[in-house]
């Protein structure tokens, strides 16, 4: 979507009853809602792991369960989940958490995942050597998965579901 929008398109969105701003913020990033003329803080912060060894799909698996889910649900579904990729994007949840709870000073009951998303990365290729001199190829996938939390105290919480 679009960084910039006039201020004629933005009221048009808000006024088909979106209350949520098109624009993705990060941080303390301040959007001034027309309608209402109030000021709405989106407090994020997020975790970056990269060139992660497994594949993007295995990890995908992991990462559409805990979408959207409180930062307490995430911990424990992680640690029940019988897959490979649920150690490192536990590590970045845990990352995540502890960047909004140093950088910005948030409480991590407050915190939702907002964010994963996975993609994939370089492919590490080896060869492995086989009879009569020959040689098989082995690629080692490898994936990057960024972590967003959100947080959702009352304070924010009431200011974007407050139309009036």
């Amino acid at each position: 979507m679009a960084s910039k929008l006039s201020n004629t398109t933005y009221e048009k969105y808000l006024s088909k009853g979106n209350r949520f701003p098109l624009v993705r913020l990060r941080k303390d990033q301040n959007v001034v809602n027309t309608s209402t003329s109030k000021s709405i803080k989106y407090r994020e912060v997020y975790a970056l792991g990269r060139h992660i060894s497994m594949s993007a799909h295995k990890a995908r698996r992991v990462l559409d369960q805990i979408r959207g889910r409180s930062y307490e649900e995430t911990l424990m579904i992680l640690e029940l989940m019988p897959f490979r990729a649920c150690y490192p994007i536990l590590k970045l949840v845990y990352s995540a958490a502890a960047n909004a709870r140093h950088n910005m000073g948030l409480n991590e009951t407050a915190l939702i995942i907002s964010q994963a998303e996975v993609n994939e990365g370089t492919v590490v290729k080896k060869l492995k050597p086989r009879a009569r001199g020959r040689s098989f190829a082995i690629r080692r996938p490898t994936c990057h998965i960024t972590i967003v939390l959100q947080d959702t105290s009352k304070d924010i919480v009431e200011a974007l579901w407050d139309k009036k």
